[in-house]
Formats: structure tokens, sequence, C-alpha cells
């Protein structure tokens, strides 16, 4: 039996040993006095033997890894026999009923003890076993403490960044709201300006008219008398035969002759219009 085995058998062993002595001395000290002690003693004998034996039979079914049923029905029929018999004895003794009748549980008493002790055994396990349930009991531990942490730092870190965003995202609340603030200023007045009588005389003197009823353009002042000039009169375009005869002696009034570019220049600074297809065209013929 194992050192833990000990823990349960060992109250098993003295809870039935108290039992089935005080069980006999009941017996015979209560039935001695209706008939010979030798008879009594007989009768206690049997109840504690017959517990026993049902006991010892059970108890060799538990180490084969069996169970029966009719045989444990009979332990506890024995049992109830020796708990009826020291009831019985404290409810007829004269003299401290009330102890007879505290102590009267021991057999059922001693009955349970023996389960417990059934129960421990048939879930003992191995210390290799309890090792093992150790470790896996302790890896679980360790995973599950590793998650919390990884839990409570990613929650740290989601909570940092929500609280940097929020605090961005107020600054750049704040700073639209002040913007749209001095938009709305710089508005009102620009409306309070171009609504103003003489700004809007002051806008229309440097600004055509877009919208009717806008004050027409202001005319700049004149000083002193004027006199109007009369306008030139557009130059008659020459003949093909005087624009010839020209672009010659233009050409021909330098040794060697003046090409096109340079009679051309000398052309027009002299006050002659002609356009250039006509001006080239001339040229052509002459040079020809």
């Amino acid at each position: 039996m194992s050192a833990t085995g000990t823990k349960t058998v060992l109250p098993a062993v003295a809870m039935t040993a108290v039992s089935m002595v005080l069980t006999l001395a009941v017996v015979v000290m209560w039935l001695g006095t209706a008939m010979p002690w030798p008879v009594a003693l007989v009768v206690g004998l049997g109840i504690d033997g017959g517990w026993l034996a049902t006991l010892a039979y059970e108890r060799r079914l538990a180490a084969q890894g069996d169970h029966s049923t009719p045989v444990t029905v009979v332990g506890w029929f024995f049992g109830l026999v020796a708990t009826g018999v020291l009831i019985a004895h404290a409810a007829t003794a004269d003299t401290s009923a009330g102890a007879w009748l505290a102590v009267a549980w021991l057999p059922l008493a001693a009955k349970a003890l023996w389960l417990v002790h059934g129960l421990w055994e048939r879930t003992a396990l191995t210390g290799s076993a309890l090792e093992a349930i150790q470790g896996i009991q302790q890896e679980a531990r360790d995973e599950a403490a590793v998650a919390r942490a990884r839990l409570r730092a990613e929650a740290g870190t989601e909570e940092t960044r929500l609280a940097a965003v929020t605090q961005a995202g107020a600054r750049v609340a704040r700073v639209q709201a002040q913007t749209a603030t001095t938009l709305a200023r710089a508005w009102s007045t620009l409306e309070r300006t171009r609504s103003g009588k003489d700004t809007g005389r002051a806008l229309t003197s440097v600004t055509s008219r877009v919208t009717p009823g806008v004050t027409p353009t202001w005319e700049l002042p004149v000083w002193g008398p004027t006199t109007p000039l009369p306008a030139l009169d557009p130059a008659p375009a020459l003949s093909d035969e005087a624009l010839d005869r020209l672009v010659d002696e233009i050409r021909h009034s330098q040794t060697p002759a003046l090409s096109y570019r340079e009679m051309s220049t000398r052309f027009r600074a002299a006050g002659h219009a002609a356009s250039e297809v006509r001006l080239r065209a001339a040229w052509k013929r002459v040079a020809a």
C-alpha cells in the first residue's frame, strides 16, 4: 500500500476496531442480563464477524478491480444491525443514555470511511502520472500567464495609440476651427468693405462693370484746355511699277547692290508701306 493510501486506511481500520469492540461490549452487557453471557458473546461476535467478513471480501474484490453489489448490501446490513443494537441499548439504558446514543453512529461511520478509502484507491495515480499532470498544469498556467501579459501589453499599446490619435485629432479640429473662424472674419470684413458706398465707387473706378446698377467708372480729371489732333490719313498703296522703281533705286543706291534685308530696312525707314509679299515679289522682279 502506498504512503498516500495510509491516509485513508488507518482512520477506517481504527474506526472499525472501535465500533466492533463497542458493539460486542454492548451486546454482552445488554443481552447478558436476559441470557447467559456466552450466548450474548456469540451474538456479538456474529454481528462483528459478519461485518468483518463482508468487509474483507469487498477489499479482495477491490484489489482485483471488481465490485459486488450483493456483498456491499450485506455489509451495510450488518452495519445497520450494529447501529440498531447500539441505539436500542441507549434507549433502554437507565443511566448515560445520551452517551450511548452519541456513539451509536460509529459502525456506519466505519463503513463510510471504507467507502472513502475505496474511492481513493480507484482514483489513485502513480508518481510519474502525478508529475506529468503537474507538468501539464504548470505549462498551462505559464501559457495563461504569458497570454494575460500579452493581452495587457497589447491593451496598453492600443490605449496609448488611441490617446495619441485622439490628441492629434483634437489638435486638427482646433486648428480647423481657428482657421474657419479666421476665414469667417475675413469674409465678413470683405463683405462689409464691399458693401460700403465709397468702397464700391473706388472698386468700380478701376474695374469694369460686371453687374447692373453698379456705379459707373470714374472719369479721370482733365487739367486745362485740350486740342484734338487730326487723324493721320493712311498713305495710298503703291502700284507694282512704282514699287519696282523704289526697290530698284534703293537696291542700287550703294555699290555693291544691297541685299533684300538691307533694302527692306531702308524701304520701311523711308516711310514707304507695302506688304512683305508684295515687297519680296518686287525684289524678285527687279533682281531677275
